[in-house]
C-alpha cells in the first residue's frame, strides 16, 4: 500500500530518462571537429532559357540553295538591280526611343549623303536571277553604249563597282572642288571615251592644272590603284596600245623567269562571250610563256611603254574608299556572327536579330517603346548604328553572298538558313 500510495502521490507518472552516451554524439560535427573543412558548394549550372542554342546542336536541313535574295521579282536588268540595291542600303532613323543623340543623327545622315551611288558587281549578281555570264554580257553592252561605267580598285574584294554614267556626270557637275573649265574638259573626255578606265596624261585637256584638280576632287587616282595587265582587268577598257603596254611588262618578266601561266578559268568565264578576254586576252600566248615571230623584241618595246603608262591616271569615284571600308567591316562582322555558331550556320531570322543587336520585335515591347517606355536594347547602342550607320541586314547579306563568303539555303522548317563558306 505504501508503495502504491507513493506512486499515486505525484498525480502523474513520470518516465525516467535513459542515460546514454548518444547525447554527446548528437552535437553538431562542426563543434566536435573544428579542423574539418566545409565541402565546397557546387556552382549552379547556368540555365539557358533561350531556344537559340538548340539550333547549333546539329546541322540545319538543307533543301537547296537560294539563287537570288531579291524580294522584288520584277528585277530584269542591271540598271534595275542597281537602283534596287541603292534604295535599300540603309534603314530609316528611328523616330522615338532610338538612343541616338542629335549629334549622332546628324553624323549618320551626313555620312549617308556622302556615300557614292555605286554598287558592287557581286551585289548585282546576288539580286538578279540571270546567270553570271548573262549579267557580264549586259554590263559590257551598257559600257559600250555609255550608260554604265565600271570602277576598279586593285587588291580589294569589293573593289569592282558599277555606277550609272548619268550619276557619274552629276557628281562632276556638283563638285565644288572643280572649276567650270575642268568640268567641261572632263565631261567632254567622258563623252568621247565611254569605256575608258585609264586617262593618259594630257588627254583630258586643260593642262596639268585641270588634272591636279580632278585628283584632289577624287575623280582621278594614280595607276597603282588599277591592276596592271591580266585578264579580267581594266586593261581591256584602255586603248589598244595601252592594253598591250599594260600586259607587256608582266609578260616579259614572266617569260624571263619561267613562271608564266595560263589565265584562270574563273576570270575567263566572266568575260563576255565572243570577246578577246574570253580566249585569254591580248598576248595570252606570250603571257603563258609562248613566243615566235620576233615577239621577244616587240614585248621588250611594250615593256618600255608599260613603264611610261605607270604615269597615267585611272578613273575614280569620290568617297569610294569610305564605301570599301564600310562594306568590308560590315561583311566581316556578319561572318563573325556566323562563326560563333557550332557549324557556322544559323537561321536567317536569328542572324538578322543578332545583326540588329538583339532588339525585341514582339508587339508588346513595340507598344511599350511607342509609349516611350524602355524595352530592351536601344538601337543607338548597337553596332548597326554606332559603326555601320544603320546598314540594312538584307543589304549586307546580299554583299556577302555576292562576294562568295556565305550561301543562303532553304531549310524547310525554320525558313532560310545562312552558312559561312
Amino acid at each position: 500500500m505504501s508503495s502504491l500510495h507513493s506512486l499515486l502521490k505525484g498525480g502523474r507518472i513520470k518516465k525516467s530518462r535513459p542515460t546514454s552516451t548518444t547525447a554527446s554524439q548528437s552535437t553538431s560535427p562542426r563543434k566536435t571537429n573544428s579542423n574539418r573543412k566545409p565541402s565546397p558548394k557546387k556552382p549552379a549550372q547556368k540555365h539557358h532559357d533561350s531556344d537559340e542554342e538548340d539550333f547549333f546542336q546539329d546541322h540545319l536541313d538543307d533543301r537547296g540553295l537560294v539563287a537570288t535574295l531579291a524580294t522584288d521579282l520584277s528585277l530584269r536588268d542591271v540598271p534595275q538591280a542597281m537602283a534596287y540595291a541603292l534604295s535599300r542600303m540603309f534603314s530609316p532613323v528611328p523616330e522615338r526611343a532610338s538612343g541616338l543623340s542629335s549629334t549622332r543623327i546628324a553624323s549618320v545622315l551626313s555620312r549617308r549623303r556622302d556615300m557614292p551611288p555605286i554598287v558592287t558587281t557581286g551585289h548585282v549578281h546576288a539580286v538578279l536571277q540571270a546567270s553570271p555570264a548573262a549579267v557580264e554580257r549586259e554590263v559590257a553592252h551598257l559600257e559600250a553604249q555609255g550608260a554604265l561605267r565600271r570602277i576598279r580598285v586593285r587588291g580589294r574584294r569589293f573593289g569592282e563597282a558599277l555606277i550609272a554614267a548619268a550619276e557619274y556626270e552629276r557628281l562632276v557637275k556638283d563638285s565644288e572642288a572643280l572649276d567650270e573649265a575642268a568640268k567641261e574638259a572632263f565631261l567632254r573626255f567622258l563623252a568621247e571615251n565611254p569605256r575608258a578606265a585609264v586617262v593618259v596624261r594630257g588627254a583630258v585637256g586643260g593642262g596639268q592644272r585641270a588634272e591636279d584638280a580632278l585628283i584632289r576632287a577624287g575623280f582621278l587616282t594614280g595607276r597603282g590603284a588599277w591592276g596592271t595587265g591580266g585578264v579580267g582587268d581594266a586593261s581591256r577598257d584602255a586603248p589598244r596600245g595601252l592594253r598591250y603596254a599594260a600586259g607587256g611588262a608582266s609578260a616579259v618578266s614572266r617569260r624571263r623567269s619561267g613562271s608564266g601561266k595560263l589565265p584562270s578559268v574563273e576570270t575567263v568565264a566572266r568575260a563576255p562571250s565572243g570577246s578577246v578576254q574570253a580566249v585569254g586576252g591580248p598576248g595570252a600566248v606570250y603571257a603563258a610563256g609562248g613566243g615566235g615571230g620576233g615577239g621577244g623584241a616587240g614585248l621588250a618595246r611594250l615593256a618600255d611603254s608599260a613603264a611610261e603608262s605607270e604615269l597615267d591616271y585611272v578613273l575614280a569615284v569620290p568617297g569610294h574608299g569610305f564605301f570599301l571600308k564600310l562594306v568590308s567591316a560590315a561583311v566581316e562582322h556578319l561572318t563573325e556572327l556566323l562563326g560563333k555558331s557550332r557549324f557556322g550556320e544559323m537561321p536567317e531570322s536569328l542572324l538578322r536579330e543578332r545583326w540588329d543587336g538583339g532588339i525585341a520585335r514582339d508587339e508588346a515591347r513595340l507598344a511599350r517603346r511607342a509609349r516611350g517606355e524602355w524595352a530592351g536594347v536601344l538601337p543607338g547602342r548597337t553596332r548597326k548604328w554606332k559603326e555601320f550607320y544603320g546598314l540594312r541586314f538584307a543589304w549586307v547579306l546580299e554583299e556577302a553572298m555576292g562576294a562568295g563568303l556565305v550561301e543562303v539555303f532553304e531549310t524547310g522548317s525554320v525558313g532560310r538558313g545562312v552558312r559561312k563558306l
